[in-house]
């Protein structure tokens, strides 16, 4: 059987009722576990001026990206270097960069809702990041519904559970593949997200690749502009497995690239565990068990 290819989906068509796209999200979403959209809210102009901040950014001098270095806070805000991050235990720390902001609650004690860290420069680069933060958390709840619905479940279903989301936005720099790198160095290694939904720009530089079921990985390509929707861990323990989460990878090529995703993750309280199952698995708890897991400066706080 062959495997089937990442459904390819008009946002404004699906938002204005088409049955064809929303079959297309289904399959996506319950086969593929990926997505590829274009139209709807946010123009490619928007994107590729937010992708133009992170590059301002990531070509700053080292001492000025550590004066916001996350390794010295405990929490998930700011920039972490090349080897700050550890997806998979049995591959090399990842050799990209990130900067990362989320969602702010001022008191909150969460680490997940910790303040932002901004650097002095890109002029700009602060406001550039908010906007967009606000708009990609919009269209990452409009896609939930169209998932939900998908599923049979009412397409309200997400709306209250994203008030005060454990969202993060990140910007990734993968440097040109090093000619060090061996077969466990990754710009980012094998993984699945661990959260709901993840709305991932890029400058459209290839390098994402997808592990299918037949166990072979599939490039995903995605013109700038477009965006790259998959799902995560949680998602799929809360939809009772029909909604899958895929693992994907990035190796790295001879060329530089820059991504965003958006890590679209519900109110920290949210009960995640299997609809219906009478169980109670706490989303705060799944999220930060995970990032512990994962970067470095916490894994050494551990």
């Amino acid at each position: 059987m062959n495997e089937p290819v990442i459904p390819r989906i008009d946002l404004d068509a699906l938002f204005a009722g088409d049955p064809a796209q929303a079959a297309e999200v289904r399959r996506g979403a319950c086969e593929v576990g990926f997505l590829v959209v274009s139209g709807g809210p946010i123009p490619p102009d928007r994107v590729a001026s937010v992708i133009a901040a992170y590059r301002a950014f990531f070509a700053l001098p080292e001492a000025e990206k550590r004066a916001v270095d996350m390794a010295a806070t405990g929490s998930n805000r700011g920039w972490g270097g090349p080897r700050s991050e550890q997806v998979d235990p049995a591959a090399n720390p990842d050799y990209k960069e990130v900067f990362d902001i989320g969602f702010e609650v001022p008191g909150s004690t969460l680490p997940v809702h910790a303040p932002n860290l901004w650097p002095a420069r890109p002029a700009g680069f602060r406001a550039e990041l908010e906007g967009y933060y606000a708009e990609a958390r919009a269209l990452a709840l409009r896609l939930l519904g169209a998932v939900a619905a998908a599923i049979g479940e009412d397409p309200g279903f997400f709306l209250d559970k994203f008030t005060q989301p454990m969202a993060l936005l990140r910007g990734n720099f993968y440097p040109p593949r090093p000619d060090w790198a061996g077969e466990r160095d990754f710009g980012i290694a094998a993984h699945t997200d661990y959260g709901c939904l993840t709305l991932l720009a890029s400058d459209g530089v290839p390098g994402l690749e997808v592990l299918t079921r037949a166990g072979d990985w599939l490039p995903v390509l995605a013109p700038p502009g477009s965006f790259v929707i998959n799902f995560g861990e949680m998602l799929e323990i809360w939809t009772n497995g029909r909604v899958r989460a895929t693992p994907h990878r990035v190796v790295g090529t001879g060329e530089a690239r820059i991504s965003v995703p958006l890590f679209f993750n519900p109110d920290p309280g949210t009960n995640v565990a299997p609809l219906g199952s009478g169980r109670t698995i706490l989303a705060v708890e799944h999220l930060q068990r995970r990032f512990d897991e994962t970067y470095v400066h916490l894994q050494k706080a551990r």
